[in-house]
Formats: structure tokens, C-alpha cells, sequence
């Protein structure tokens, strides 16, 4: 079985607001065995509609459809579907019962004209009433496609495809298994991860496991998708697979076996796991790597404090870097990072710390360096090291890749010394 998805309203196209219905609908679907062949979204007009209903006919077997079923002028889509269907509308008077004990028991108020024309729905369509909105669900048949057509506010569109929706593409549709698993790799780009996996990935094709390449900042995630006719089955081939993973590419370059993982929650239960406390000082970053630390649940476990010096004399007063260093070296300097991560660690008696010290731009501060060079210091157990980096422009860039280099050190570190 596929399904298309459809999102309609101006509001989507200009960037009024964030389309995160297909996004809900998607992953809901997928959990059926639902293949989705297609997400789009289009302007509230009776064209673009009909136009895109029509694009669709016959090719999957699903169609849903949110937003446009409003009771004001600019909410086109019924109008749109009763042409589509050469249909007509009708008023229910069991849906005009539900909008008027909506409208007078919950928003306490009169109903009016414009309430009530929510009662005028298709005559072909199946009607499913929307308990949190005004707006019925809507499912109409057409050669060999269903379309289902529902309310764009967000928690009633939720509230009709759970309850309503998936129940019924599991009673109507004829679904495959599915089963989907992530391996996170970092440090490696995606073209020479291509080739060292090559032979790995040549037996995924032949045992009908498609694989998807997903780059993120300083990694790639892996994909595997099977569907058969049996869970367990292929689960079972699936992890065949990810257990010879290992085998391909170094043990450091993988970040998780086990779906999909981030560095900093990874970093962060190595620390929680052997008892360690971090600090942190940051200049340009302001803040931020600290802070995606702080968003982990049981972060006080491990996370002692943090430091924004900024400045170049708050360095020099809150973490007692020597002028001389400055002077000698520049603030952005790996011996500057080095000076400010001893200096925090000392500060919170912490046995692991982090610092960033650089330019992000878009012009040069107090240092003479290259606009998007950065220095990141690392202090462990007594140790201490220092590494620049540059990363060019522009500056939302610099700080996002800086925080993923800070980690990244912190986790090469963790890892050495676990083994």
C-alpha cells in the first residue's frame, strides 16, 4: 500500500507557519507498513486541489489531505471536492447537532450562519465528526483511490488519525511489515564511507534492504529499510547486517549501532557512566555548548558549571589567563583555550573541561586571525590539549561546527580512555 500526503493553505507556501502535519501523518503511516509516495503542499485554491487530486488518481491508494475545511471565504477545498466528485453539498443535520453543542456548550456563544454551513459536507462523502473542532473528517472513494480529507489544526488532526485513521487503513488496505534501523557514523565523510562500505552495502541490495545515505553536521546516519511479510523475520535479517558493520569501518567512526544517536547524548552518558564533572568556558559560542549539555535529562549529574568570558579581559579576570599569553599569542590561540580550560576546571573542581576561543566574523574582534578561525581547549584528568580549527564563514556556521568539534575532541578522549 502507498499513500500520498497533501498539506493546503497559503500559510504553508509563504513560510507563515511550519508544515509539521505531513511530518505527524508520515510517521504514523509508516508505522502501518504505508509507503509514502509523495508529500506536497499547495495553495487553498479550488485548482491547485483538483489539480493535485487528480495528479494522484489511480497512482496510490491513499490520499490525505489537512487544512481548507474552514468556515470562512478563503477555505476553498470543499468547493474543490464537490467538484472533483461531481457532487454536491448537503447539510447533516447530525454534524449540525455536534458544531451547535460545540459552538454553545464549550465556547458559550450563539451559533451562526457561517457555524452552521460546517454542517454542509458532500453527499458522497463518509462523514467522521470531529470531537475537538468544528471541521468533520471527510472520505470519499474514486476508481481505486481513498481520499481522506481533515482539519489542519494540529491536535484535531491528530486526535482523527489515530482514533479514526490508522484503524481504518488496517481494517480496508492490505499492509506489509516494515522495519527500519539507524547506525550513526561520525567523522567520516559520506563518499569515503560510500566506498569502504561498498561490499556491505551490495549484500543489503541482494537481500532486499535498501539503505539511505542521511549526512549530518559531522556524520552520516544509515538507514536500513526491509518490508516483508514476516516482523520477525526481517528484523532478524536487518541485524544480521548491523552486527557485521563493525567489520568495515573503524570502531571510532561509529557512534551507535543502536538506531539513531547523537554525539553530545552519547558524550554525555559516557560522562554520567564513569563519574565524571565537567566545566565549561566559552567565548564566542555564548553559551551554547553549555547549554546543549543542560537540555539532557541528568545533566547534574555531570555538568559542574559553565563561564561565558567573552570578553577579553573577563578571560583574564574570572579564569586567570596571563595577559602575557594574550600578548605573546593572541586570544584566539590554543594556548589562550588552554589557559581558559584550566582555569574553569579549576574554578568548578571539575576533572574534565571544555573551552572555545575564536573569531566567528563576520568581522575580527580582538585577535588579528582569520575571521572563522577557532581554538578549542580540552582539559582531562591533569591533561590538557588544544586544537584550532578553520571554518570559514558564515558565523552561525562557525559556532555550530565549533560546538561539534569541542564534543567530538571530548568524545575521541572519552573513548581512548575507556579502552
Amino acid at each position: 500500500m502507498n499513500a500520498a500526503i497533501i498539506t493546503i493553505g497559503d500559510e504553508l507556501l509563504i513560510g507563515q507557519i511550519v508544515d509539521t502535519n505531513s511530518v505527524f501523518i508520515a510517521q504514523e503511516l509508516e508505522k502501518t507498513g504505508c509507503k509514502i509516495y509523495e508529500k506536497r503542499a499547495i495553495a487553498d485554491t479550488c485548482q491547485a486541489v483538483t489539480e493535485t487530486l487528480s495528479s494522484l488518481q489511480n497512482k496510490v491508494d491513499l490520499v490525505i489531505c489537512t487544512g481548507g475545511l474552514g468556515p470562512t471565504q478563503d477555505d476553498k477545498t470543499k468547493q474543490a471536492i464537490i467538484y472533483y466528485f461531481n457532487d454536491q453539498l448537503v447539510r447533516n443535520n447530525e454534524v449540525l447537532t455536534h458544531v451547535t453543542q460545540l459552538i454553545e456548550s464549550i465556547y458559550q456563544r450563539p451559533i451562526t450562519e457561517i457555524n452552521k454551513q460546517q454542517a454542509d459536507v458532500p453527499s458522497k462523502a463518509k462523514i467522521l465528526f470531529n470531537k475537538y473542532g468544528t471541521a468533520p473528517r471527510l472520505l470519499l472513494t474514486k476508481e481505486k483511490t481513498t481520499f481522506i480529507f481533515l482539519p489542519g489544526v494540529p491536535f484535531e488532526m491528530k486526535h482523527l488519525v489515530n482514533e479514526h485513521i490508522i484503524p481504518y487503513i488496517s481494517n480496508h488496505f492490505s499492509t506489509q511489515a516494515i522495519f527500519h534501523h539507524t547506525i550513526t557514523t561520525i567523522g567520516i565523510g559520506e563518499s569515503l564511507l560510500a566506498e569502504k562500505i561498498y561490499q556491505w552495502e551490495n549484500n543489503l541490495k541482494e537481500n532486499n534492504i535498501s539503505l539511505a545515505y542521511l549526512p549530518f553536521l559531522g556524520g552520516v546516519d544509515l538507514r536500513l529499510s526491509a518490508y516483508g511479510e514476516n516482523q520477525r523475520e526481517i528484523e532478524s535479517v536487518v541485524n544480521h547486517f548491523v552486527a557485521q558493520f563493525e567489520n568495515f569501518i573503524p570502531k571510532e567512526n561509529i557512534l551507535s549501532l543502536q538506531n539513531k544517536c547523537t554525539l553530545i547524548e552519547t558524550v554525555s552518558e559516557l560522562l554520567a557512566k564513569n563519574d565524571h564533572k565537567i566545566a565549561i568556558a566559552e567565548s564566542f559560542t555564548g553559551g551554547n555548548l553549555t547549554f546543549q549539555f543542560s537540555k539532557i535529562p541528568g545533566a547534574s549529574r555531570y555538568l559542574q558549571g559553565g563561564m561565558i568570558t567573552y570578553a577579553t579581559q573577563s578571560k583574564i579576570d574570572l579564569l586567570n589567563v596571563d595577559k602575557q599569553t594574550i600578548s605573546q599569542h593572541s586570544v584566539v590561540s590554543n594556548q589562550v583555550a588552554i589557559e581558559m580550560v584550566k582555569g574553569v576546571a579549576e574554578k568548578y573542581k571539575a576533572n574534565i573541561a571544555l573551552s572555545t576561543t575564536g573569531n566567528a566574523g563576520p568581522s575580527k574582534g580582538d585577535s588579528d586571525v582569520e575571521v572563522g578561525t577557532v581554538c578549542i581547549g580540552l582539559y582531562y584528568n591533569g591533561k590538557t590539549f588544544g586544537q584550532t580549527f578553520q571554518l570559514g564563514q558564515p558565523r552561525e556556521k562557525v559556532i555550530e561546527l565549533a560546538i561539534h568539534h569541542a564534543l567530538l575532541m571530548l568524545y575521541n578522549q572519552l573513548i581512548d580512555s575507556n579502552n
